[in-house]
């Protein structure tokens, strides 16, 4: 067998004698890509706030952005309950959490968001078994699916991502206006500023485009939020939306079915280097969850930490009010 030559020092510095421009297009490249990548990870949350003896409740908090705050929270002490579709997973991330944190009680409890009637199964058992809500983080959500349907006939992005929630929140509002300063945290996107309403089609059944649906969808939890603000002034309960950022999670999988495998290759430098991590994710949801002083927020969009101002239509309080009676009607509940 012939003996393998290993480039030396030696080699290394003729190789970067004569080739000082590859070199430093290799370094710049470099510098830019760190440079994305740091820019791109956002805000942190750095509250040292505890949440012992409060209960939370996370939508969608198997995997992604829920998981990391969910094990954020019960590091802090919170008795969480993940609030998911599969038990299967939702039990083996509760399990794990668990194991990280060394908090007990992350408990699970199964919702169905596509249902209806799954939602109000689980508000059920949430309002027998609980005696206190401090936290509620509307985080489960759906994006760019094919044209499906709902159980209840719906279109499955607004039904999972608004309507789900909008009934969840509204079913578990008695218990939350019990729990002195609790909080709803409304996960939106900045999806939502190329978003419409279509109130005169809101299944978008005569021109459905996956994207289109969601960033209605993800308008449309802005919106909820902001009436949802306007109708709880005079309690102690407080909500937000935020803006997770451009995250690497399983939220975008639809949008990679039937690729070329060549445009998932090309994509995937941009989204290590360009997307956030879950846990970078999670930091404005922990943001506008433990942050001291917030109230005087409440109602606002947020992303990477801050206050940020959100989409001109969704800042408008007719078309806010006009979706609250279409939900409450969709949902079967009165929207008084």
């Amino acid at each position: 067998m012939e003996p393998v030559e290993v480039a030396g020092f030696g080699d290394i510095s003729r190789f970067c004698k004569n080739h000082p421009i590859v070199i430093a297009s290799a370094l710049v490249t470099g510098s830019v890509l760190v440079a994305l990548r740091r820019y791109f990870a956002g805000g942190v949350c750095h509250s040292k706030v505890l949440l012992n003896g409060k209960t939370v409740i996370i939508t969608g908090a198997n995997v992604g952005i829920g998981r990391e705050t969910a094990k954020d929270l019960a590091r802090r002490g919170a008795r969480v309950i993940l609030a998911c579709r599969d038990l299967t997973k939702a039990e083996r991330a509760a399990d794990a959490i668990r194991k990280a944190t060394g908090n007990e009680n992350v408990l699970v409890q199964v919702v169905d968001l596509a249902s209806l009637s799954s939602v109000r199964k689980f508000c059920d058992k949430i309002v027998n078994s609980e005696s206190r809500l401090d936290v509620l983080i509307n985080n489960a959500g759906i994006m760019a699916c094919p044209h499906w349907k709902s159980e209840d006939g719906y279109e499955f992005q607004l039904a999972v991502n608004h309507l789900g929630h909008f009934l969840l929140t509204n079913l578990l509002l008695d218990l939350m206006k019990k729990t002195e300063g609790s909080r709803i945290i409304n996960l939106s996107s900045l999806a939502h500023r190329t978003g419409k309403i279509h109130f005169d089609d809101i299944n978008l059944e005569k021109d459905y485009m996956p994207f289109k649906a969601y960033a209605q969808s993800k308008l449309a939890n802005v919106l909820f939020t902001k009436e949802l603000h306007r109708r709880l002034q005079g309690t102690s309960v407080t909500t937000y939306a935020v803006h997770p950022g451009v995250v690497r999670t399983e939220l975008g999988r639809y949008m990679m079915a039937n690729k070329p495998k060549w445009h998932v290759l090309y994509r995937y430098p941009l989204i290590y280097f360009i997307f956030k991590t879950p846990y970078q994710g999670a930091q404005t949801t922990l943001y506008c969850t433990l942050t001291e002083g917030l109230e005087a927020k409440s109602g606002k969009y947020f992303s990477d930490c801050a206050e940020k101002e959100a989409a001109p239509q969704a800042n408008d309080p007719e078309a806010a009010s006009r979706l609250w009676s279409l939900s409450s009607q969709m949902v079967g509940l009165s929207s008084s």
